[in-house]
């Protein structure tokens, strides 16, 4: 019986600070990353693949944890690994030892993810399907078998997150073509990196309008007078029909956010982003009644689904901002869109870094074929930095995802550019002055 038999991490880095790609508030100098799984079997020609993204140092962390949890599934069979994704997904994090370096958050929980995330990938090859797929043709029986409700049922129950999939099964099969055909809406945060000039900040503005982008974020929090600078600039350039929205990375207290926010609302923004920590679930309740009408979005660093379960419980949150590497992976991310249906919260995954695109839109295209459905308000993060080194990389059509055909779990990046970004011993790192 053909089994899972190995595996290998490789420590893998881009040097997208020395031109400022990803420079916020909070990181000014990132090097996009990616601890990188692969998960060998006896058929050389089926392997299973798998990211988490870091922004660079501490990314061989990443790895050391990750090549330990891998261990544990070695020996898996290949025609169960669909029956059993659910149980190994808990196994993972279960584990009394390392559980409690977090428990369920940070660097062992994102390893725990790396591993359901390639296991993923191999049921996806196996059955020749795309991820979004693979999860949309589940029945809503399989798919609640995925959830851990452990610590949220006193926000949604099995039974209540079976009837959400039931209800939702019969508008699949017309959700999907929706989807083949049009795609899922994008929004662009390009333009929008703090370490950009005036000139290149506008330029990339008026080229994602030109691309038919409705939506652009902005990157702000370093100077108040700054920010107001920028998004006056921004707002002039495209005008009052497209929307900007703003993302602070977490740098502002809750009453300087607060502040800070109402002197920059005369541009209009559609929402603010991380205004504080991650972590501040009420602190973030009190700025969106503050700010209102203006809404707040966040998640990309909401490290589990019971952290997701007490901001959509306290109002912290008008757009729930999925991540697909920070939590436990597919199976948890499956969780935090349903219980975001319960309370009529739409999910809008935070991409961009690398590989995140990739990923997070198959989340996005289950959640509007077999959740949701599909919706003005759900827009998917877009930016364009190192797609080109994907084995199926993202396709945007119309300022839209469009729903990727091909099997696996979007992450498997290309032989090639896995030796040249290799860190440190990589050409691109070796030859870099």
């Amino acid at each position: 019986m053909a089994t899972i038999t190995g595996f290998k991490t490789l420590d893998i880095r881009f040097p997208t600070s020395t031109e400022k790609h990803g420079s916020d508030a909070m990181n000014p100098d990132p090097d996009y990353s990616a601890a990188y799984l692969i998960l060998e079997t006896d058929d050389p020609k089926l392997s299973g693949h798998s990211l988490v993204f870091t922004i660079g140092r501490g990314n061989d962390l990443q790895c050391n944890s990750i090549a330990q949890l891998a261990e544990t599934v070695i020996g898996e069979e290949l025609s169960t690994l669909e029956k059993r994704i659910g149980q190994i997904g808990k196994d993972l994090v279960r584990d009394s030892q390392i559980r409690w370096l977090g428990p369920e958050k940070g660097i062992p929980h994102m390893a725990a993810g790396g591993v359901v995330n390639a296991i993923w990938d191999l049921i996806c090859k196996i059955n020749g399907k795309p991820l979004w797929k693979q999860l949309a043709d589940m029945s809503p029986e399989a798919l609640v078998e995925l959830i851990d409700f452990r610590h949220i049922s006193d926000a949604i129950t099995p039974a209540e997150a079976l009837s959400i999939l039931q209800k939702a099964q019969s508008s699949r099969i017309s959700n999907e073509k929706v989807l083949l055909e049009k795609g899922l809406p994008a929004y662009t945060t390009t333009p929008g990196w703090l370490g950009y000039s005036d000139e290149t900040m506008i330029r990339l503005a008026k080229e994602a309008v030109a691309e038919g982008f409705t939506l652009i974020k902005m990157k702000v929090g370093r100077s108040l007078e700054n920010d107001i600078h920028r998004l006056e600039l921004v707002r002039k350039t495209i005008g009052n029909d497209i929307r900007m929205a703003c993302d602070a990375n977490q740098v502002w207290d809750v009453n300087e956010a607060i502040k800070w926010i109402k002197a920059i609302s005369h541009v209009n923004l559609f929402w603010v982003e991380e205004p504080t920590s991650p972590d501040d679930i009420l602190g973030h309740a009190t700025i969106a009644k503050a700010i209102a009408p203006t809404k707040v979005a966040t998640g990309e660093h909401v490290h589990n689904r019971i952290m997701f379960k007490q901001m959509l419980q306290a109002g912290s949150m008008s757009f729930l901002q999925l991540d697909a590497t920070r939590t436990a992976g597919v199976n948890e991310n499956v969780a935090i869109i349903v219980m975001a249906a319960k309370f009529g919260v739409p999910v809008c995954p935070h991409a961009g870094g690398v590989g995140l695109c990739e990923m997070v839109a198959h989340l996005a295209m289950f959640d509007a074929v077999a959740v949701t459905g599909h919706h003005e308000k759900r827009v998917v993060e877009f930016v364009d930095h190192l797609h080109e080194h994907f084995v199926i990389p993202t396709q945007i059509k119309n300022a839209c995802y469009v729903a990727p055909l091909e099997p696996g779990a979007g992450a498997e990046i290309n032989p090639k550019s896995l030796v040249e970004f290799e860190y440190p011993n990589g050409h691109a790192w070796i030859n870099r002055v």
